[in-house]
């Protein structure tokens, strides 16, 4: 069966984002871009992951090739708080993500993968390779070659923008118990430090 590659460099929006209430919150990265939408489904945690490696691929490339980047998102510009966009029809769900830098454009590149017999996880790759899932150290699992992929191409400014939506958007969950850590839920809920007392 042939993969599909939705490939968008760069993007006109690629945004993390949410269907659902609290506790019940479906996860998308969708890109938008040549007339198109695409949406792939993720866990939480991988969102979360996502924006926290991509925070440690911007300072790298800084201290590495003292590439000028942006501390927060820059002053004047509006923040994306907008719904994704409709309808949310998911593509595939997302297995690996890659995270590459390229020297040469100045771009960081964002590879999502389909899930497939591995775990879900998130990969930081060397600075000026292509995206992970393409290096010659997997020539020999070639599983990797069937399974669908969202491919885009961001500005330094375009990224810190997305980390930040991300944040945003993995916190505006249910609050968690300061007790346990875990999320609260509006009709209460059994803490395991209460022995499982409502609280």
């Amino acid at each position: 069966m042939t993969h599909q590659v939705h490939a968008f460099e760069p993007p006109e929006r690629f945004v993390a984002g949410t269907v659902g209430e609290p506790g019940d919150r479906t996860f998308f990265l969708q890109a938008r871009g040549g007339g198109r939408v695409v949406s792939v489904a993720l866990e939480k945690v991988q969102v979360s992951l996502l924006a926290e490696k991509l925070e440690e691929l911007l300072t790298e490339a800084s201290r590495r090739f003292g590439v000028d980047l942006p501390e927060t998102s820059p002053l004047g510009t509006v923040s994306d708080n907008e719904p994704l966009d409709t309808p949310v029809d998911e593509e595939f769900r997302v297995g690996t993500l890659g995270l590459a830098f390229d020297v040469d454009t100045t771009t960081v590149v964002i590879e999502a993968i389909e899930a497939g017999e591995a775990d879900p996880e998130v990969e930081l790759g060397d600075d000026d390779e292509p995206p992970l899932g393409d290096d010659d150290e997997d020539d020999d699992d070639e599983p990797d070659d069937d399974l669908d992929r969202l491919r885009v191409r961001l500005t330094p400014e375009a990224t810190r923008a997305f980390i930040d939506r991300a944040r945003r958007v993995v916190n505006a969950g249910r609050p968690p118990c300061p007790l346990c850590g875990q999320p609260l839920d509006p009709a209460g809920h059994l803490c395991p430090r209460h022995n499982g007392y409502h609280r």
